[in-house]
Protein backbone atom coordinates (compact mmCIF):
# COMPACT_ATOMS: atom_id res chain seq x y z
CA UNK A 1 0.00 0.00 0.00
CA UNK A 2 1.66 3.42 -1.19
CA UNK A 3 2.09 5.82 1.85
CA UNK A 4 0.30 9.46 1.78
CA UNK A 5 2.30 12.20 1.79
CA UNK A 6 1.60 14.97 4.79
CA UNK A 7 -0.04 17.41 2.15
CA UNK A 8 -2.78 14.35 1.43
CA UNK A 9 -2.90 13.24 5.41
CA UNK A 10 -3.89 16.87 5.90
CA UNK A 11 -6.26 17.57 2.99
CA UNK A 12 -8.49 14.56 4.11
CA UNK A 13 -8.61 16.14 8.23
CA UNK A 14 -9.70 19.23 7.19
CA UNK A 15 -12.09 17.71 4.46
CA UNK A 16 -13.57 15.47 7.62
CA UNK A 17 -13.37 18.17 10.20
CA UNK A 18 -15.04 20.52 7.38
CA UNK A 19 -18.33 18.18 7.54
CA UNK A 20 -17.97 16.80 11.60
CA UNK A 21 -21.73 16.69 12.79
CA UNK A 22 -23.45 16.93 9.37
CA UNK A 23 -26.24 14.54 8.52
CA UNK A 24 -24.96 11.94 5.91
CA UNK A 25 -21.86 13.65 4.73
CA UNK A 26 -20.12 10.15 3.48
CA UNK A 27 -20.69 11.39 -0.19
CA UNK A 28 -19.76 14.44 -0.13
CA UNK A 29 -16.63 13.69 2.02
CA UNK A 30 -15.51 11.37 -0.53
CA UNK A 31 -16.47 13.68 -3.23
CA UNK A 32 -14.14 16.07 -1.37
CA UNK A 33 -11.52 14.14 -0.83
CA UNK A 34 -10.63 12.92 -4.38
CA UNK A 35 -11.61 16.25 -5.89
CA UNK A 36 -8.70 17.43 -3.62
CA UNK A 37 -6.07 14.55 -4.07
CA UNK A 38 -6.75 12.69 -7.00
CA UNK A 39 -8.62 9.55 -5.52
CA UNK A 40 -10.05 8.12 -2.21
CA UNK A 41 -7.54 5.76 -0.33
CA UNK A 42 -8.14 3.86 2.95
CA UNK A 43 -6.62 6.50 5.06
CA UNK A 44 -9.40 8.39 3.65
CA UNK A 45 -11.84 5.80 4.27
CA UNK A 46 -10.68 5.49 7.82
CA UNK A 47 -10.55 9.15 8.82
CA UNK A 48 -15.02 9.90 7.04
CA UNK A 49 -15.98 6.09 9.48
CA UNK A 50 -14.66 7.26 12.39
CA UNK A 51 -16.11 11.02 12.08
CA UNK A 52 -19.65 9.96 10.81
CA UNK A 53 -19.65 6.95 13.01
CA UNK A 54 -20.24 4.52 9.88
CA UNK A 55 -18.16 1.56 9.38
CA UNK A 56 -15.07 1.63 7.04
CA UNK A 57 -17.03 -1.46 5.27
CA UNK A 58 -20.30 1.07 4.64
CA UNK A 59 -17.87 3.65 3.65
CA UNK A 60 -15.67 1.36 1.39
CA UNK A 61 -19.16 0.04 -0.01
CA UNK A 62 -19.96 3.60 -1.36
CA UNK A 63 -16.75 3.93 -2.72
CA UNK A 64 -17.23 1.03 -4.84
CA UNK A 65 -20.89 1.52 -5.59
CA UNK A 66 -20.19 4.57 -7.21
CA UNK A 67 -18.45 4.51 -10.64
CA UNK A 68 -16.81 7.68 -10.20
CA UNK A 69 -15.08 6.70 -7.03
CA UNK A 70 -11.44 5.75 -7.87
CA UNK A 71 -9.63 3.80 -5.04
CA UNK A 72 -6.20 4.21 -7.32
CA UNK A 73 -4.45 7.43 -8.03
CA UNK A 74 -5.15 8.88 -11.60
CA UNK A 75 -2.70 9.85 -14.58
CA UNK A 76 -1.86 13.11 -15.32
CA UNK A 77 -4.27 13.03 -18.03
CA UNK A 78 -7.55 10.70 -17.90
CA UNK A 79 -9.03 9.69 -20.98
CA UNK A 80 -12.55 8.56 -20.65
CA UNK A 81 -13.63 6.69 -23.58
CA UNK A 82 -18.01 5.79 -23.58
CA UNK A 83 -19.16 2.22 -24.15
CA UNK A 84 -22.16 2.66 -24.19
CA UNK A 85 -24.71 1.19 -26.60
CA UNK A 86 -24.88 4.17 -28.92
CA UNK A 87 -21.03 5.14 -28.61
CA UNK A 88 -20.21 1.10 -28.83
CA UNK A 89 -22.14 0.55 -31.65
CA UNK A 90 -20.67 3.89 -33.33
CA UNK A 91 -17.11 2.40 -33.14
CA UNK A 92 -16.11 2.93 -29.64
CA UNK A 93 -14.16 0.09 -29.54
CA UNK A 94 -11.34 1.05 -31.62
CA UNK A 95 -11.12 4.46 -30.01
CA UNK A 96 -10.14 2.33 -26.93
CA UNK A 97 -7.73 0.87 -28.81
CA UNK A 98 -5.98 3.46 -30.47
CA UNK A 99 -6.04 5.78 -26.46
CA UNK A 100 -3.97 2.33 -25.36
CA UNK A 101 -1.58 2.07 -27.96
CA UNK A 102 -1.10 5.78 -28.25
CA UNK A 103 -0.75 6.18 -24.35
CA UNK A 104 0.57 2.47 -22.98
CA UNK A 105 -2.34 2.15 -20.59
CA UNK A 106 -4.84 -0.15 -20.46
CA UNK A 107 -8.18 0.10 -19.84
CA UNK A 108 -9.44 0.89 -16.47
CA UNK A 109 -5.10 1.19 -15.64
CA UNK A 110 -2.85 3.87 -15.57
CA UNK A 111 -0.04 3.92 -17.46
CA UNK A 112 3.40 3.15 -15.77
CA UNK A 113 5.06 6.20 -16.27
CA UNK A 114 1.64 8.13 -14.03
CA UNK A 115 0.92 9.90 -17.14
CA UNK A 116 -2.25 8.68 -18.75
CA UNK A 117 -5.28 6.55 -16.77
CA UNK A 118 -7.75 5.32 -19.31
CA UNK A 119 -11.06 4.18 -18.43
CA UNK A 120 -13.68 3.03 -20.42
CA UNK A 121 -17.53 4.24 -18.91
CA UNK A 122 -21.25 3.00 -19.65
CA UNK A 123 -22.66 5.95 -20.62
CA UNK A 124 -21.57 9.52 -20.98
CA UNK A 125 -25.18 11.10 -21.23
CA UNK A 126 -24.14 12.71 -24.96
CA UNK A 127 -25.54 9.68 -26.88
CA UNK A 128 -26.29 12.25 -29.71
CA UNK A 129 -22.58 12.90 -29.57
CA UNK A 130 -21.86 9.77 -30.19
CA UNK A 131 -19.14 8.42 -29.99
CA UNK A 132 -17.84 10.22 -27.50
CA UNK A 133 -14.60 10.70 -25.65
CA UNK A 134 -14.20 13.06 -22.60
CA UNK A 135 -10.32 14.18 -22.47
CA UNK A 136 -9.44 15.74 -18.94
CA UNK A 137 -12.93 16.72 -18.92
CA UNK A 138 -13.12 17.81 -21.87
CA UNK A 139 -15.97 16.49 -23.97
CA UNK A 140 -15.01 15.03 -28.03
CA UNK A 141 -17.92 14.29 -29.66
CA UNK A 142 -18.19 12.41 -33.26
CA UNK A 143 -15.07 11.13 -32.49
CA UNK A 144 -12.79 9.36 -34.61
CA UNK A 145 -9.76 6.86 -34.31
CA UNK A 146 -7.81 9.84 -36.13
CA UNK A 147 -9.15 12.37 -33.53
CA UNK A 148 -8.33 10.69 -30.48
CA UNK A 149 -4.86 9.73 -31.74
CA UNK A 150 -4.50 13.62 -32.90
CA UNK A 151 -6.05 15.01 -29.26
CA UNK A 152 -3.55 12.53 -27.64
CA UNK A 153 -0.43 13.37 -29.00
CA UNK A 154 -1.14 17.21 -28.72
CA UNK A 155 -1.03 16.77 -24.83
CA UNK A 156 1.90 14.39 -25.52
CA UNK A 157 3.49 17.68 -27.37
CA UNK A 158 2.37 19.64 -24.83
CA UNK A 159 4.17 18.06 -22.09
CA UNK A 160 7.05 17.35 -24.11
CA UNK A 161 7.10 21.68 -24.55
CA UNK A 162 6.40 22.06 -20.75
CA UNK A 163 9.58 19.50 -20.27
CA UNK A 164 11.78 21.61 -22.15
CA UNK A 165 10.46 24.75 -20.86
Amino acid sequence: MERLNGESIKAINEIVAAHAGEPGPVIVMLHEVQDKIGYIPYEAMEAISKATGTSVADVFGVVNFYAQFTTEPKGKHVINVCLGTACYVKGAQKLVEIAEQVTGAKVNKTSADGMWSLDATRCLGACGLAPVVVIDGRVVGNCTPQKVEKEIKALIEAEKAEAGA
